[in-house]
């Protein structure tokens, strides 16, 4: 009798989503030697296995220019601009900002808020894609699983970014 109602509440949990859960990016963008260096613009979001999308984390593009003119150069990282950017609004508080130097990003998205908030416990993909005027477009893709404390993951990109780290923290 006891084994239906546990294995019932265990399915439930499973279910769920993690709100108590942070999950922790870091992004290195490396620094390149070039006469002309343009930041790059850089969108991340997540995946299910299956690589539809289940929201964006945060989007880094040149907010200051008049008009909103950065906007017209996010569709230059297509594979998130055909996913989920062309159905954006921008700037969208808490993921739009401005782009980044060189250098080391750390970036905590919590449980409780945004994409993160409903999603069920599970595997995913978090993809880092970056893309810079007269330079390349490169994507890097870091498998996670939500729901539980997991150690850090990391995969390097070879041009336009460095190594993209994810963690999830109780």
């Amino acid at each position: 009798m006891r084994v239906l109602p546990l294995a019932l509440a265990a399915a439930g949990a499973a279910a769920s989503p993690a709100m108590a859960a942070d999950l922790n990016v870091s992004v290195e963008i490396p620094r390149i030697a070039t006469a002309s260096y343009h930041r790059p613009y850089v969108a991340v979001w997540i995946e299910r296995a299956d690589r539809t999308s289940v929201g964006t984390l945060a989007v880094w593009y040149d907010t200051a220019l008049p008009a909103g003119e950065g906007k017209d150069w996010l569709k230059d990282m297509r594979t998130w601009w055909r996913r989920e950017g062309r159905a954006m609004t921008l700037p969208a508080d808490g993921v739009s900002s401005a782009t980044r130097a060189p250098g080391r990003h750390s970036l905590t998205f919590s449980g409780s808020r945004g994409a993160l908030r409903n999603l069920p416990a599970g595997q995913y993909t978090l993809v880092v894609e970056a893309a810079r005027e007269l330079g390349g477009r490169e994507e890097v893709r870091v498998p996670f699983r939500w729901g539980a404390a997991s150690p850090a993951a990391t995969q390097r990109g070879s041009s336009e970014l460095g190594a993209v780290t994810v963690s999830v923290t109780r």
